[in-house]
């Protein structure tokens, strides 16, 4: 961490982007600070719009295997193409961002998201519903996530993982709000009208990132797509690895909660959507108390490597659950523990990055490798549960496997960074 204050201070090609006039000593005041504070909100909003509004995909899962009449695993691609884009696109928003395109990305990137999510509330059919909320929501949340994630980062030192997880809770908060919203209103308004209310909370908060937004450093120096010298470090790229398999089972949970809580446990759909406030709303203490833990006492990767554990575990005695109580318990405890992995493994990444003008394209670089898991996932998982005539052993399975094999190859990467 003392090499990236001293390469902060002493780069010919950084400089203040903040609409004003800014002394050099500036450049590496980290930590503190208003302006560091509002990047944290203004990452917290887009983290809403972005992850909060995937996070509640359980609703549209429900919504659209009912309505269009597909399998779970036709619409898991819906939700697993939106993923895998906020990821993919992640290696081009990071570059764009390092070069000082951030507010352009800002204003395609939502113009994207709100396009997405208006068209999607008028959708009609599966071609239709794999446009919207597939690919132009997909995109809009790839141009954003990097940047947000970069944004956070440059302003903050010994407390990157408290400002991170702050911002993250973005996620929760929107899976939170958002089923909030259709569990009101449903049986009022129209599913149409429900997703376009959804779509002005969207904007609201985008009007608020626009002025609130301040990015700190751009570079002048060209410099290439993608740092391919970043793959010959051991830790970087176990790292990656271990991420890819992390978020091949994670996320899984999150895209069945609610047609399990129907199908299996037998509750209704009203009761089915609480159970995705549920997971999701764990995920504030699940964010917060994990990053203080890791600042204070563990160490960011130790802590990762604690909870990525426990999230296997978890998947693999999801197996067991039969009845509504045990469902309650899993979904409180694993939302913990997955919030927490989500928010850690940003600032475990951050901290592998020295020189934080290249942090944009390295953090964008591993969220490529993880897109492709992003994007198999839950098809892998619905169509394990299709071909098991709706039972979700093999999905599980599959969950709790993919982690454990992410725990080996993250344990590998904090080896090989303490080799080094």
């Amino acid at each position: 961490m003392g090499q990236l204050e001293e390469s902060n201070s002493t780069s010919d090609e950084v400089e203040v982007e903040s609409g004003g006039s800014t002394s050099p000593e500036e450049q590496v005041i980290f930590d503190r600070g208003l302006t560091a504070w509002l990047q944290v909100l203004v990452g917290h909003l887009l983290v809403i719009n972005g992850f909060g509004y995937i996070s509640s995909f359980g609703l549209f899962q429900s919504h659209w295997v009912q309505s269009l009449e597909r399998s779970s695993s036709d619409i898991a691609w819906v939700g697993s193409l939106q993923m895998f884009l906020l990821f993919f696109v992640g290696t081009f928003s990071g570059r764009a961002m390092d070069a000082g395109y951030f507010r352009s990305l800002i204003i395609a990137g939502s113009a994207l998201q709100l396009i997405g999510t208006f068209a999607t509330s008028v959708a009609t059919a599966y071609w239709q519903l794999i446009l919207a909320q597939g690919i132009i929501q997909g995109l809009g949340n790839g141009l954003l996530f990097t940047p947000l994630v970069a944004l956070v980062s440059v302003y903050f030192l010994k407390r990157r993982t408290l400002a991170l997880g702050l911002a993250a809770c973005g996620a929760p908060v929107g899976g939170v709000i958002f089923p909030v919203v259709l569990r009101q209103l449903e049986g009022h308004l129209s599913f149409g009208w429900i997703v376009r209310i959804m779509g002005f909370v969207i904007l609201f908060n985008t009007a608020l990132v626009l002025v609130l937004a301040r990015p700190r450093v751009t570079v002048k120096a060209s410099r290439p797509l993608a740092e391919w010298a970043a793959f010959k470090e051991v830790p970087y790229v176990l790292f990656a690895t271990g991420i890819f398999f992390t978020i091949w089972g994670i996320y899984i949970a999150y895209f069945y909660t609610a047609t399990f809580g129907r199908n299996v446990i037998h509750v209704s759909s009203t009761t089915s959507y609480t159970f995705l406030m549920v997971l999701n709303g764990v995920g504030i203490p699940g964010r917060l108390i994990p990053a203080l833990l890791a600042d204070r006492y563990f160490g960011t990767f130790n802590t990762l490597l604690f909870f990525v554990a426990a999230a296997g575990i978890l998947l693999f005695s999801w197996m067991a659950v039969e009845k509504l109580d045990g469902f309650t318990a899993f979904l409180v405890v694993y939302g913990f523990c997955a919030n927490a992995v989500q928010t850690l493994f940003p600032s475990t990444l951050a901290g592998l990055t020295k020189d934080i003008t290249k942090m944009g394209v390295r953090t964008g670089m591993v969220f490529t490798v993880g897109s492709i898991a992003c994007l198999t996932s839950a098809p892998i998982a619905g169509r394990l549960i299709d071909i098991e005539d709706g039972s979700y052993r093999g999905a599980q399975a599959f969950g709790g496997t993919t982690v454990f094999l992410g725990v080996a190859f993250l344990l590998s990467a904090r080896l090989a960074q303490r080799d080094g």
